[in-house]
């Protein structure tokens, strides 16, 4: 299912635009500030991010320049007021990929949100996400807080593989298992115990890497 954050502080505006775009089978997620729509991106990456450009707290272009800096190809459309060509020519420096200028018609949106998907794709599929550590698998880039970390293959292949097990507890033997050995590299716990360790320090221990005594570990979100 396609997965949509709408930032909209407009409560009639935003429920109209949910319930039109939900009977598209458009799963969509209201938020009323651009601070959420920062907060949600950290959990979890949408297919596409529907961004009005006058907001409470600020204007999106701002917004706009701060997902490119983490995720790179995140379908961005927003909405502007009629006539406001400032705001479109700012849009597109920040990296947005299309506007519709407001008023609007539902069935103009919902067919400039399939245009943009049919060109860029499901694209949600490469980024994975927890609290504010970000992975391009595309580019096999690892952020922490908008900034980029270098990390060692093996922190890498570890990183990945509690990211792809996120709100899971995965056992010692298990990582061991899918990290190290399928490569056919034979280590033993003291070698996961020092990744584990290097790999916080390189994440400036994000309370979201948790260790389940006597088990094993767990990537959750905490915000």
């Amino acid at each position: 299912m396609i997965e949509l954050y709408y930032a909209e502080d407009d409560a009639h505006i935003a429920g109209i635009v949910k319930e039109y775009l939900e009977q598209k089978h458009i799963q969509v997620t209201i938020c009323e500030t651009l601070a959420a729509v920062r907060q949600a991106l950290k959990a979890h990456v949408p297919t596409i991010v529907l961004l009005d450009w006058n907001m409470p707290d600020g204007h999106g272009d701002g917004l706009c320049r701060w997902i490119r800096s983490t995720w790179k190809e995140l379908p961005i459309i927003f909405l502007t007021v009629r006539g406001d060509s400032r705001d479109i020519v700012s849009g597109f420096r920040s990296g947005a990929d299309d506007y519709v200028v407001k008023p609007f018609a539902l069935e103009v949106l919902y067919s400039r949100i399939q245009a943009l998907l049919r060109r860029t794709g499901n694209v949600a599929a490469q980024y994975l996400s927890c609290d504010g550590i970000s992975m391009d698998l595309n580019r096999r880039t690892v952020s922490c807080q908008s900034e980029e970390v270098s990390l060692s293959q093996a922190e890498y292949q570890l990183l990945l593989y509690l990211m792809q097990n996120k709100g899971k507890t995965v056992t010692r033997e298990r990582i061991l298992e899918q990290v190290w050995d399928l490569n056919g590299n034979y280590v033993n716990n003291n070698t996961l115990t020092v990744t584990v360790k290097r790999l916080r320090d390189k994440l400036h221990q994000p309370p979201c890497l948790k260790t389940v005594r006597s088990v094993g570990y767990r990537m959750e979100d905490t915000i």
